[in-house]
């Protein structure tokens, strides 16, 4: 989903429209309807269906189409009346120039996640397309936003808000980087539940060699002083740039009532008009599912195979300057099987599981390590100060540590797209990351050549959508190889 919807907190539940029936899995479907007066996102689909009734490649095929068509009112695109009580969260949010539909800084500011993810490659002349890519800088988000001066009529000689401004990433690998976030936060619970078992004792919180600092417990309550990269709950939240959510799913969630003012039914409730735009049931359980099923099986970015010298030498210089402390080259799953959960309990992923995929089979790109896979990510999934050089309008200055598979081709750097280059984007870590930076700087001109050698040769997949997208073919596992179960409820 798009990437930039990003709160430490969920966005206040508001909203809802539209259940026009359900209906089987078509594979192939037509262009966006010209009426204003007919939903564009139809066929609907079910939670149920998504359970028990379709394969794989269909399910990825509703949800390829769900992150692609451009919602229109009949939709619910958009939110009600102004909420005089609260203007800024979704559901009661103005519209610019009292447009009726946009709003633009804040949110409401598309049609179609499509729309902000779409470039496979920014590296190619003209861009190269793909369903689920990078934005540029003209896609960014501004959340929160209220307040700018843009002409810097408080003379600080720089345009200034209070907000943010977020530049979109891929959704490419989604699948395991989910499955990581997972089982690391199932790794953490099981610490947390023996500093209790251990009153008095401070235990070290480590997860796939990533340090989270300590928890103990003195017999009432926890002490979380000592817990760092993670939030106090101790579950690990890898989408986002600042940690928002734990899973796609929950991601997704909050983009939808943020980007488009599409209301899930599963926070609103069904046939509840909760921004009172005159429209309900906006997306479907099974919508979401499918929307995270895509995303989930999403091909994984790559390394180039066979490095050039120099970019040999990079990667080794890479290391020995200390990047690899923060951007850990590759992280290791105890499972093959990326589970789904509907409802999701964050503290729990093995909480009603309903369908599970083989990221071996299921997610190209992915290869067996042990009984799981290995996910060449360069991050540790863990939230990190980078100081206040890199400090958002709203003050903050704590990030995940940035993936870095498939950076050479996802120009422009770091979280608000303010790096057109990967020299620039290296030379503003602050924080924890300054030593790194430091040393960059004092490299050589050439050692900086081959490092960022080697980070060209990290790239985004070539065919992320192989086989859903209109005219590509197919290429898609049998049913026969889906992992597929109802939930526990």
């Amino acid at each position: 989903m798009r990437g930039s919807f990003e709160s430490r907190h969920r966005p206040r539940q508001l909203a809802t429209a539209w259940i026009v029936g359900t209906c089987a899995a078509a594979l192939v479907w037509g262009g966006a309807s010209s009426a204003t007066a007919e939903p564009n996102l139809t066929p609907r689909i079910t939670q149920d269906e998504v359970e028990n009734g379709l394969s794989l490649r269909e399910i990825r095929s509703h949800g390829l189409r769900v992150f692609s068509t451009p919602f229109n009112k009949a939709d619910g695109l958009g939110d009600g009346p102004i909420n005089p009580l609260d203007k800024i969260n979704p559901g009661g949010r103005p519209t610019l120039n009292d447009n009726g539909t946009f709003l633009r800084m804040n949110g409401l500011d598309s049609q179609t996640c499509l729309e902000c993810h779409n470039f496979r490659s920014n590296a190619d002349i003209p861009a190269d397309f793909a369903v689920g890519g990078v934005g540029g800088v003209g896609a960014s988000a501004f959340p929160g936003v209220i307040d700018p001066d843009i002409d810097d009529s408080d003379d600080k000689g720089y345009a200034s808000m209070q907000g943010r401004m977020i530049n979109p990433p891929f959704s490419f690998g989604s699948g395991g980087i989910e499955a990581l976030g997972k089982e690391m936060t199932k790794a953490l619970q099981a610490l947390k539940a023996k500093a209790e078992a251990n009153p008095g004792v401070e235990i070290p919180l480590v997860a796939k060699g990533v340090e989270f600092g300590t928890i103990s417990f003195d017999g009432v309550d926890f002490n979380t002083d000592g817990v760092e990269g993670v939030d106090t709950d101790l579950v690990v939240r890898p989408f986002g740039r600042t940690g928002c959510c734990a899973t796609v799913r929950e991601f997704d969630i909050g983009a939808m009532q943020f980007h488009h003012g599409i209301q899930p039914v599963e926070v609103v409730g069904e046939g509840v008009d909760a921004d009172g735009d005159g429209i309900t049931n906006e997306l479907l359980e099974g919508e979401l599912s499918a929307l995270h099923v895509f995303q989930a099986s999403l091909e994984r970015p790559h390394s180039q195979r066979r490095m050039p010298k120099n970019a040999r030498q990079g990667r080794r210089l890479f290391d020995e300057i200390g990047c690899t402390s923060c951007h850990k080259p590759v992280l290791h799953t105890d499972s093959k099987f990326l589970e789904l959960a509907f409802p999701e309990v964050p503290e729990d992923p093995d909480a009603n599981v309903y369908f599970s995929i083989n990221l071996t089979r299921q997610a190209p790109g992915f290869r067996k390590s042990g009984s799981g896979v290995a996910v060449p990510l360069f991050a540790d999934l863990k939230l990190h100060d980078m100081g206040p050089g890199l400090a958002e309008g709203d003050g903050n200055t704590m990030f995940t540590t940035a993936r870095l598979w498939g950076i050479a081709d996802t120009a422009p750097y770091m979280h608000d797209g303010h790096c057109p280059t990967l020299a620039d984007a290296i030379e503003s870590h602050g924080g924890e990351a300054q030593d790194a930076s430091d040393a960059f700087k004092a490299l050589s001109e050439t050692e900086r050549s081959r490092l960022l050698d080697f980070l060209g040769t990290l790239r985004t997949p070539s065919q992320p959508s192989k086989g859903l997208v209109k005219g590509s073919g197919v290429s898609e596992n049998s049913r026969s190889h889906r992992q597929h179960r109802r939930k526990d409820r």
